[in-house]
């Protein structure tokens, strides 16, 4: 997962966030924080609750490939003409995340259940059995 740094609450000295951000990478992926998400065990599987605030259900997109759990969301929002009293022609808002989460290639579509509900998308992976490998005698020359 990338996570270069973890943000730090200096709240007395701003010379420090400061000097964070100079050795902060070039291609620092800043939506990291946008989707926190709390991973929990149960007898039958893994529930995985995603915050994404500010989504409809209509904006997610959840894809299982090659044993990943893939959760992305994306809106946009544009009006061509202000209300009364504003300055502005058109404003234009578009907001993206994506985070993947890997679930084993024993995993199937169907059996993953999803649910979207007050800013939170609650997932439910079950558990596979393991692959139990037949025993095998080798001889012995």
């Amino acid at each position: 997962m990338k996570n270069y740094l973890q943000k730090r609450n200096y709240t007395r000295d701003p010379f420090f966030e400061a000097f964070d951000d100079f050795f902060k990478p070039v291609f620092y992926d800043e939506s990291i924080d946008s989707m926190r998400t709390d991973i929990r065990e149960t007898d039958g599987g893994y529930r995985l609750d995603v915050e994404m605030p500010g989504f409809d259900k209509k904006d997610i997109k959840v894809s299982l490939e090659n044993g990943y759990l893939t959760v992305s969301a994306q809106k946009s929002d544009r009006q061509e003409d202000g209300e009364k009293g504003e300055r502005y022609i058109r404003k234009e808002c578009s907001v993206s995340c994506q985070r993947s989460y890997y679930v084993g290639e024993d995993v199937e579509q169907g059996s993953i259940k999803a649910k979207y509900e007050n800013g939170m998308l609650n997932l439910f992976v079950p558990k596979t059995e393991a692959k139990k490998l037949p025993a095998h005698n080798i001889e012995i020359e």
